[in-house]
């Protein structure tokens, strides 16, 4: 099974690009990020033409995360317990909470779309606002995982945090800044705490996935790494092959970041039709 994860930034103005690739790359789920439309807005179509399924969590033009997928999607979830709010409170005091996770599972692995909080700066309340929901879904993933502990799973997405120093093109440049503050790199950190781990790093040890469109930052390869599968014990131990699709940030109106694939070899179901050998 092959699975990607992208954050498409904006799935109206690129389906046609993300729907060619995914026919092209012969990708079986697709996690999508910032796919910036409510269910209504969504360009379903296309998707059909092309084989694929979608569910999608989308509330307004902000954010919004979806899967794509060419195999049956079971067991859908909208957010996670306890996700925290951000935002104008309504008249109950409540904070909005905003389209950022959903989850499927298909062929017995459990998928995650995440789009993390950017956190803006360093004294926005949005900072705050990132390492809480990020502290809240470690919660929940542990809580998860305690429940299903050989259930294969990835939390896959856009996590706004380059964990190392190398995720950067220069670490100078962000000092004072978002994404690789200590508390950012912790919040991090604790995902692996539970026994998730980066999958695609040990076979693409180096490479970036996101770069800004300003100051010719891709043709420069200023970028960062900041979108990742995080894998549980159960789903490293499915991953054949893995790579950054960097020629994805090429060519015609291209998202700032790029599709990042993992190939996993799936246990075949028994077989009751073999036939029997006698001793």
């Amino acid at each position: 099974m092959r699975v990607a994860t992208w954050n498409v930034n904006s799935i109206r103005a690129r389906v046609g690009r993300v729907t060619d690739w995914l026919v092209r790359e012969e990708i079986d789920v697709l996690a999508m990020q910032e796919i910036k439309c409510r269910e209504s807005q969504f360009p379903f179509e296309p998707f059909t033409a092309a084989g694929y399924d979608v569910e999608l969590h989308g509330l307004n033009q902000w954010n919004g995360v979806a899967f794509a997928s060419r195999l049956p999607m079971e067991d859908l979830t909208v957010g996670f317990e306890g996700v925290p709010g951000f935002g104008k409170p309504d008249e109950n005091g409540a904070l909005p909470t905003e389209a950022r996770a959903l989850g499927v599972t298909v062929d017995g692995v459990r998928l995650s779309s995440l789009y993390v909080p950017n956190g803006r700066e360093l004294d926005n309340p949005h900072y705050d606002y990132k390492l809480a929901w990020l502290k809240q879904l470690a919660a929940d993933t542990r809580a998860w995982m305690a429940e299903h502990p050989t259930t294969p799973l990835a939390l896959m997405g856009d996590w706004n945090i380059a964990p190392l120093d190398t995720d950067v093109w220069d670490l100078a440049a962000f000092e004072g800044s978002t994404h690789v503050s200590v508390p950012e790199r912790a919040a991090f950190a604790e995902f692996e705490q539970l026994g998730l781990s980066d999958v695609v790093r040990p076979l693409v040890p180096t490479g970036y996935t996101y770069w800004d469109y300003k100051q010719l930052r891709f043709p420069r390869n200023e970028g960062m790494r900041i979108d990742f599968i995080m894998g549980s014990p159960a789903f490293q131990s499915l991953v054949q092959d893995a790579r950054i699709d960097r020629n994805e940030r090429k060519g015609d109106a291209p998202s700032d970041h790029v599709p990042v694939v993992v190939d996993l070899v799936l246990e075949p179901e028994d077989d009751d039709d073999r036939p029997m050998i006698f001793g």
